[in-house]
């Protein structure tokens, strides 16, 4: 027995007596529900709405540049190959 908590002897109880803690027990934080302010909800809906990034911006614009000129380059080898084909 710990402090008048427990069995006075273990034998015969199918424990090894060993008194712990119930952590299964109802957690008082929970009861407690933190309200947003209109403040906060507006500072987050400001950090939200950013503005894209410039260098990711003209990196796909590059990249576009770099798909039309292959796709020019393609189109002429093709007609290229076509007029120097004997006929």
């Amino acid at each position: 027995m710990y402090n008048g908590i427990g069995l006075t002897t273990p034998r015969g109880s199918g424990t090894n007596g060993y008194v712990t803690r119930n952590w299964a027990g109802p957690r008082k934080t929970k009861d407690q529900v933190n309200y947003r302010t209109e403040e906060e909800i507006a500072k987050l809906d400001s950090a939200s709405n950013k503005q894209p990034n410039r260098e990711i911006l003209d990196h796909e614009r590059k990249r576009k540049i770099e798909v039309k000129c292959a796709e020019l380059e393609d189109s002429l080898e093709d007609q290229g190959s076509a007029s120097l084909a004997p006929g």
